[in-house]
């Protein structure tokens, strides 16, 4: 069963560590990422962008395979299937397919038409019990081809949203999807702190996970963040697992070739870096 990620995340919060959102692409995501919330008896929330989920054919189709997915593993740990980065038409959508948890990313907008659209979906969310995050101040880096370059949110503006009776706040705080830069210059906590302070008990979601320092990501979870994004480390993991495995021309050795075969060191990988990151984020054993 799905559940919404409010009772997860208010648990973190109080609890002083981070609950992790594993985007998901495919169908050995997934399954990775499932057995891996399981194995070490942590609560998960699974990822998925616009773009992931027109790729995977549909939010109807995800919604369907990772219920599935519970069922047939037997997975008992506290599962959340979360749109990332939505629109408004997208937080819609998946509200009608299923999803127990949605983002609307309204954080292009002028903060008045962030805060109206928000507000529309709020009530809605509330009625249905599915959790609702929202994002004041753009993340940086490039996200369904979006490109922002690492801003700092506003205090003030990330209180109005937060007052509107969402779940979770995503927060610039000079944090960037993809690949951190030479010359970043780092988590802004002192950002950090002056949201945290506007907003109180506010669950504080970090987008870009992949490529922040360890004790940053300690630091920012002690500063009130509960929810990290992790979405590039796990497709480097897979594609150099897989690269290796054809480079050793282990594709061409028997059956190497299908599918099942040739996928497998990718989906170990993803395995493993999964892991490391509940390990650091501290929700092992907090199911």
């Amino acid at each position: 069963m799905l559940v919404s990620a409010k009772e997860m995340l208010n648990k973190a919060r109080d609890g002083k560590y981070a609950v992790g959102q594993f985007n998901i692409n495919n169908l050995e995501w997934t399954k990775a990422i499932l057995l891996t919330a399981q194995e070490l008896n942590s609560p998960v929330i699974l990822g998925v962008s616009e773009g992931a989920g027109k790729y995977m054919c549909g939010y109807t189709t995800v919604v369907g395979m990772v219920k599935g997915m519970i069922n047939e593993l037997g997975i008992t740990v506290p599962v959340a299937l979360h749109l990332d980065h939505g629109t408004f038409e997208g937080a819609k959508a998946c509200i009608n397919a299923g999803f127990s948890s949605i983002m609307f990313d309204g954080s292009h907008y002028p903060i008045e038409e962030n805060i109206a659209k928000t507000t529309a979906l709020v009530n809605t969310c509330d009625v249905l019990g599915i959790s609702l995050e929202a994002e004041v101040g753009a993340i940086g880096g490039e996200e369904d081809g979006v490109i922002g370059k690492g801003e700092c949110a506003n205090p003030d503006e990330c209180k109005a949203v937060a007052d509107l009776g969402v779940t979770m706040l995503a927060a610039g705080i000079g944090n960037i999807h993809g690949k951190y830069p030479e010359n970043w210059e780092g988590l802004s906590f002192e950002t950090l702190a002056a949201i945290k302070e506007k907003v109180g008990d506010m669950p504080l979601v970090l987008h870009g996970g992949t490529g922040i320092p360890d004790e940053m990501i300690k630091k920012a979870i002690s500063l009130g963040v509960a929810k990290i994004n992790v979405n590039t480390e796990c497709q480097w993991a897979f594609q150099k697992a897989v690269r290796k495995y054809i480079e050793e021309g282990k594709d061409l050795q028997g059956k190497g070739f299908d599918p099942r075969k040739l996928l497998a060191p990718g989906f170990e990988a993803i395995k493993a870096t999964v892991k490391e990151k509940m390990e650091l984020f501290g929700s092992v054993g907090k199911a």
